[in-house]
């Protein structure tokens, strides 16, 4: 008899059983009533068992809640609390600084109700487990639910469970082994909230008044603000100088090939004019050209260890276009659990970690994957990975929690994006555990006259852990041709390439490279580098332009006033020690009272020095125009708000007109050219104020200038070969137009939809 038989005939057995009891219990109760009521009166019923109470186990997301209830069963009551429920109220700074700094808990603001039915549910239930998520955030929930159910009742034991991957073996043996509650991690939860709290509900009031409302700064968001606004100014001073190279086809035979010059009379080429090129090509093209040296060099490439938060945010980036947010929220789906056939399971460990340490338990699932399905390809011993000297190394790396489900074996299921992320944590966790690979780079040096060029090659000759890399795979993997060359062999000069260059300043910073920079500066957290970013984003301090972190004239403005009058507390160094101290307070090594004294007090007088002698920046970025208000006749003055520029009418208060700032005038009607965004996505486009009856969009932004020879404006464009450059609307005039451009919408006359 099989298994699933010998299941279904055990369920039918104990269901006929059910069924028996279920009868006599009837019939009892039947033969009971019928007799007299004294003589009822005078029996005395057996009591029944009580059936025991269920176990209710709280998590923060539903979706995750819906994974444990399948692994766990009926026996549990899996309920979400949706994040906290009691945190410190918005509308005031609620911290006792005279007394310890003893913050004032509520509810949260539309969560009573929520919070009475866990409440309630926690009474009703045999025990309570606390499953918050296993970070500082997640012990601090916990430790106010606690709270929270023993006010209602004494009698229900609650105990915290830690579920690093939601998988049916990890989730039992969390809910058999619970454990207290980590008062030294609430307490760093509690010093960075009101750490935060002091420092934003203090600066903010300060740029309320000095500068306009509904501005923000914060302990960690302002540090990263200054660190993108310096490298705003390097970009900004940066003078480019000209350069060129000059490259040669070579042909021996039928083999082709383009080498560089690296030397010239002895010496590296400077060439920073065209003629200083021409003058070498001159000298040179009757040369004979003689292969010289050729070197081989073999090179280990040693695979990479396991993601951290940090690291898969950069790869997501670079890899995957994703940006820092959507990286974690996709990384959260795939941690929560998605349904896999008639299953559903959480497919990687948790994604907020600082550490690559793996499990023993996942190391040896791995091993075993790896001698069935690419035997002689990973090591005897284990590769071994160093934990960073920040790492908190409170969690694993991220990793598939079942090596077995390969991307090709669970693509069916998942999104394209959940897809995609799933693949390289995959891949970098499997590939982390395989031999090294071997890389052998070629090089030729051919000499022409006083002039020595050299070509160059790479192939993978040990191919090791890239056996099983194909969204990671790079240019090492692919390697590039080399020709059949020996020293000696005369070869023909074709032909020269001179091509001239410019210096490249320092790049603007993308998600990829200022969580790398936060990262190795120590500033935030592996669950605060998105936030921080978001916050830029959402303040308009930041703007995002081809994927490059770009501030805003008020994101400059507040930096340049913070910088100058609190330069102690937006300094990175600053920064990365209160993180070390908050980290002090969680292995219980100072309390969190003193570390936030300590802090507090100099804080305190220097706001309040500042708060006296700071000018005000108020109406300084207005500007007046020459534009005039259609409702009121009064001039319209140009104002920043929280998304950018806008006309404003100057008489407000008595006349609130706005409206958008005309960028350009329609080439289809005359109208105004405004900046508008897409509802889904809020992409910014250009379209004209008179749609419907025009609908002329542009997906360029128009710049302050015409086009000398058409007279429509011209756009701002961007391509990979000239970077930034202008170039004329109409597609019928060749301005200024690169070879590279792209359409990315209709243009002039081609239609579209406005969206507001």
């Amino acid at each position: 008899m099989t298994v699933k038989a010998m299941t279904v005939k055990a369920m039918t057995v104990k269901a006929m059983t059910v069924k028996a009891m279920t009868v006599k219990a009837e019939n009892s109760d039947k033969a009971e009533n019928s007799k007299p009521k004294a003589v009822r009166r005078g029996v005395r019923k057996k009591p029944g068992k009580k059936p025991e109470k269920k176990t209710l186990i709280i998590m923060e997301s539903p979706h995750k809640a819906e994974t444990v209830q399948k692994i766990l069963g009926s026996d549990y009551t899996v309920k979400a609390c949706i994040g906290h429920l009691i945190d410190l109220p918005k509308s005031r700074l609620a911290i006792d600084v005279d007394h310890n700094f003893e913050p004032e808990y509520i509810t949260v603001r539309g969560r009573s109700k929520l919070l009475k039915e866990l409440q309630g549910d926690a009474k009703k239930s045999g025990m309570v487990l606390l499953a918050s998520d296993p970070d500082r955030e997640g012990e601090a929930i916990a430790w106010h639910l606690k709270n929270a159910i023993a006010a209602k009742t004494d009698k229900v034991p609650v105990r915290r469970i830690s579920i690093n991957e939601i998988t049916p073996q990890v989730v039992r043996d969390a809910v058999i082994k619970p454990q207290d509650i980590n008062e030294d991690l609430v307490n760093a939860q509690k010093a960075r909230r009101v750490l935060d709290r002091l420092v934003g509900y203090n600066l903010s009031p300060l740029l309320w008044k000095k500068v306009k409302n509904g501005l923000s700064a914060g302990r960690v968001q302002s540090v990263a603000l200054r660190i993108i606004c310096e490298r705003e100014k390097e970009v900004e001073s940066f003078i480019p100088e000209e350069y060129w190279t000059l490259d040669a086809d070579f042909r021996l035979g039928r083999s082709a090939f383009t080498a560089q010059l690296v030397s010239w009379r002895g010496a590296k080429p400077e060439l920073k004019t065209e003629e200083a090129v021409n003058k070498i090509i001159a000298e040179i093209k009757h040369a004979d050209c003689v292969v010289g040296e050729i070197r081989e060099t073999d090179r280990i490439v040693r695979p990479r260890a396991p993601f951290t938060t940090s690291q898969m945010q950069q790869t997501a980036a670079n890899r995957l276009g994703f940006t820092a947010r959507k990286t974690m929220q996709v990384a959260q789906q795939l941690y929560e659990g998605i349904n896999i056939g008639a299953s559903r399971v959480g497919l990687i460990t948790y994604m907020r970690t600082d550490s690559v340490r793996v499990s023993q338990t996942a190391l040896a699932e791995l091993r075993d994957w790896l001698g069935k399905n690419y035997p002689g390809d990973f090591p005897e011993t284990p590769n071994e990975y160093s934990v960073g000297k920040k790492a908190q190394d409170a969690h694993e790396a991220i990793r598939p929690t079942f090596v077995d489900y390969t991307p090709d074996s669970v693509k069916e299921y998942l999104s394209r994006d959940q897809l995609r992320l799933y693949t390289i944590i995959w891949e970098r966790f499997v590939s982390s555990q395989m031999n090294n690979a071997k890389n052998r780079s070629l090089s030729a040096d051919i000499a022409a006259g006083e002039a020595l060029f050299r070509i160059t090659g790479t192939k993978l000759i040990e191919r090791g852990f890239y056996k099983v890399i194909k969204l990671l795979s790079g240019k090492e993997e692919q390697g590039n041709p080399y020709p059949s060359l020996k020293t000696g062999d005369t070869v023909k000069m074709d032909k020269f390439y001179p091509d001239q260059h410019f210096t490249q300043g320092p790049p603007r910073y993308t998600d990829a490279s200022i969580v790398r920079v936060l990262e190795e500066k120590g500033i935030g957290r592996p669950s605060t580098y998105a936030p921080i970013i978001s916050v830029l984003l959402d303040r308009y301090y930041v703007t995002r332009s081809n994927k490059q972190l770009v501030p805003t004239v008020l994101g400059r403005l507040i930096n340049d006033m913070l910088v100058e009058y609190f330069p102690h507390y937006v300094d990175a160094a600053f920064t990365a020690d209160m993180e070390n101290k908050l980290d002090k307070v969680e292995d219980n090594a100072i309390q969190w009272p003193d570390m936030i004294r300590e802090f507090w007090d100099p804080f305190k007088d220097r706001l309040d020095n500042v708060g006296k002698t700071l000018e005000s920046y108020k109406g300084s970025l207005d500007e007046p125009t020459d534009y005039v208000c259609e409702k009121c006749g009064k001039p319209m003055l140009k104002k920043l708000g929280r998304f950018g520029f806008f006309l404003a009418c100057s008489g407000f208060p008595e006349c609130r007109n706005t409206k958008s700032i005309p960028l350009a005038t329609c080439p289809k009607c005359g109208g105004d050219v405004v900046a508008r965004k897409n509802r889904g996505r809020g992409r910014e486009f250009y379209g004209c104020v008179n749609y419907p009856a025009c609908d002329f969009i542009s997906h360029y932004k128009p710049i302050n200038q015409n086009c000398p020879k058409c007279g429509q404006f011209l756009v701002e464009k961007y391509d990979k070969k000239n970077g930034y450059h202008k170039a004329c609307i109409n597609p019928d005039c060749d301005y200024l137009h690169s070879e590279e451009d792209e359409v990315e919408g209709p243009g002039p006359g081609e239609g579209g939809e406005h969206e507001e």
